[in-house]
């Protein structure tokens, strides 16, 4: 009878599990809870009072509730990853302890704070806290103050809100950082085991020209033959990062590196990162290394993987190579210009084999003290960046096409391969029909044809009005780039297989393919059973780092335009959607919304979304994606990080370079025109 029961209770036990659903809650203002489930079709709804402690964005185990309803319901029975744990908002000082009011746009309880936590915080101060302690629903979450904001850097708090909105600790935790600490500076014997000695090898770092941490060096030989040995030499992180340590796992729940404006949220603590992994100048370092015997002709003849030791000689800003490559005079001139030629001839290939030149411009802002934009750069890629670019593109290829061919038990060992799958032509029908309206024709009957196509239509479109929104619409009709074990090898880049080994010091992925490596070439594999899922956490980590740049960049766009309400610019239309157009301005690339009701007095528009634009229903008048219009700036809202336009007609009109408008058209003359 009791073996029945036991039957009977563990037919029951398994039966509630296979109820539990993994998945990512959205939280609504109104305090209930969607859980986005993979492939389910459809969300959970979750009542506040079923919860269980889970805040807007955490990774959470649900459980279904039987029911007859036609909406899915369930309860969350466990938080298995918090999206975060530290939040902006205000401390309310009473006797004994305090409480954090947290700014949220999304329900959350108040935090407990006790005043050993309070650390030196007073009375309504902006703060910064962590959450420590939250078992139990109904309780409140115990936290501690880990920073005070300062009332007069209201800038200092936005990216420090735009960071934590997005996921990403503004602190390192202190088991992580006593990790670090503990590590030793100096280089020991035991350290130099199994590492070849390359000190004697001319080696150097291109970098930009603020960076702080150089996780890539390249050096140069020349050989009897005729040809060049040229080594790719990344920083040793996994050395100093083992796995499963505190260390390691606050770099896994970051996974990546974001650099804002004004300052970079590294996924290692800056004795990792600026110190001991940093290849500085005229130091020695560990590093994991790839190099090749390259041919005059950019062929690679055979390649060496393994642990080294460098020097590195000299480091290199992209704009002094730039200037050597330019004149072909100074420091190392000859073999810059070699390895330069190298790599055009590499770039060349590339694009032969089946890669897609899209061109790159970054746009930073130039910043006072207080970190407030004073000024706009645009930073073009040029052969400096390219030569660095090539050879790294190189080493991460043979990397995963080594490890690609490693088994276990018959098996591939799972890496992290870096994919980007082939475009899905329904998804380029409504592009290529809009690229014909300009004169360039596609040939879709493979997906090689494709490639061909779009290097033909950015090789004709350079330098013409379009070529911005083509670039631009061309890029979003392309598959995102991921993580993935499943190895579909890399469209955009034209490789049949692809990783991330390159820059161990910003990105997780990195350091993953370096353990595979070093258990490859050194020991014995053990496959990561976990591999995908860490594919996807740090996939999806890259996406919310972007976010928060994205967000960032708009937060400098807003606070610099401010500057300038009121003003005339001319503008290209950037993107079209049904309420409104938006316009970026030729002059800071700044990107603001002209709504439609604002074009109500000109005319009632119509969004044709194959046509990317908005038509006039009595005038014709079409706002198209790549067209020049002058807009004037009306408002710059900081807390929304939004830029409203408005639209003006302006034939004609010039604006100084002191951004100053000219005369203002007559808009009374223009309505009667109509």
């Amino acid at each position: 009878m009791g073996r029945k029961n036991s039957k009977k209770q563990k037919k029951k036990q398994r039966s509630s599990s296979e109820k539990l659903i993994k998945g990512i809650i959205e939280i609504t203002r109104s305090g209930m809870g969607f859980v986005t489930v993979e492939n389910l079709g459809a969300d959970i709804l979750i009542r506040p009072s079923e919860l269980n402690t889970a805040l807007n964005g955490d990774t959470v185990r649900v459980q279904l509730k039987s029911g007859k309803g036609r909406r899915l319901q369930g309860i969350v029975v466990s938080i298995l990853t918090r999206k975060r744990s530290e939040f902006i908002g205000h401390i309310e000082m009473n006797k004994g302890f305090a409480f954090f009011i947290p700014e949220m746009d999304k329900p959350m309880p108040d935090v407990f704070i006790p005043l050993p936590n309070i650390n030196n915080a007073k009375d309504n101060d902006r703060v910064v806290v962590r959450i420590t302690d939250w078992e139990k629903e109904g309780k409140r979450p115990v936290g501690e103050v880990i920073n005070i904001l300062d009332a007069t850097n209201p800038n200092d708090a936005a990216m420090k809100e735009i960071l934590l909105e997005n996921g990403f600790p503004i602190e390192f935790p202190d088991d992580a950082l006593e990790v670090a600490a503990r590590i030793p500076d100096g280089i020991s014997k035991n350290d130099m085991k199994n590492r070849k000695d390359l000190r004697m090898v001319l080696t150097f770092t291109i970098d930009p020209m603020d960076a702080k941490d150089f996780d890539d060096a390249i050096s140069i030989t020349k050989l009897k033959n005729g040809n060049y040995e040229i080594g790719v030499h990344i920083a040793d992180v996994s050395h100093f990062v083992q796995f499963d340590t505190a260390l390691d796992k606050a770099a896994y729940l970051k996974a990546t590196s974001v650099y804002l404006p004004d300052r970079v949220n590294p996924m290692l603590p800056e004795h990792i990162s600026n110190e001991l992994c940093s290849l500085r100048p005229h130091e020695d370092k560990l590093t994991f290394s790839a190099n090749f015997e390259i041919t005059p002709k950019a062929e690679v003849k055979q390649y060496w993987l393994g642990k080294t030791i460098i020097h590195s000689d000299h480091r290199f800003t992209y704009e002094e190579v730039q200037e050597i490559i330019e004149t072909n005079d100074g420091l190392y001139n000859e073999e810059v210009f070699a390895l330069n030629d190298l790599a055009q001839k590499m770039r060349k290939q590339r694009f032969e084999h089946g890669a897609i030149n899209f061109s790159s411009q970054e746009v930073r802002f130039k910043l006072d003290e207080k970190g407030d934009p004073v000024g706009i750069i645009i930073k073009e890629s040029k052969e400096a960046h390219q030569l660095v670019e090539e050879f790294m593109l190189l080493a991460n290829r043979i990397v995963a096409e080594f490890l690609s061919k490693i088994k276990v038990n018959n098996k591939p060992v799972p890496i992290p391969y870096r994919i980007h799958e082939e475009p899905d032509k329904e998804k380029l029908i409504p592009f290529i029909a809009f690229a014909n309206k300009f004169g360039y024709g596609f040939d879709t009957t493979s997906q090689e044809s494709i490639a061909a196509s779009f290097n033909q239509m950015l090789k004709n479109v350079y330098g013409k009005p379009e070529q911005h929104v083509l670039e631009q619409l061309g890029i979003r009709t392309m598959a995102k780039a991921k993580y993935s074990t499943e190895n579909v090898g890399h469209y955009g880049l034209g490789f049949d297989y692809y990783c991330h080994f390159t820059s161990p010091i910003r990105r997780y992925p990195d350091i993953q393919v370096h353990r595979v490596l070093e258990q490859a070439l050194y020991g014995k594999i053990i496959p990561d059973n976990k591999m995908e899922e860490t594919c996807k956490h740090t996939s999806e980590r890259e996406r919310a780092a972007m976010e928060a740049e994205r967000a960032a960049n708009k937060y400098k766009q807003v606070q610099y335009m401010k500057n300038f309400i009121g003003d005339e610019f001319e503008g290209v239309i950037s993107g079209v959607a049904s309420f409104g157009f938006w316009v970026e301005t030729i002059e800071h690339k700044c990107e603001g919304l002209v709504s439609l009701n604002s074009l109500l007095e000109y005319d009632e528009f119509r969004h044709i979304e194959e046509d990317y634009c908005l038509a006039g229903k009595r005038t014709g008048r079409k706002f198209r994606m790549g067209d020049k219009v002058w807009i004037k700036v009306v408002s710059a809202n900081l807390s929304r990080r939004q830029l409203d336009y408005e639209w003006v007609i302006a034939s004609g009109l010039k604006v100084s370079k002191s951004g100053k408008p000219g005369k203002q058209p007559d808009k009374e003359k223009l309505k009667s025109k109509k």
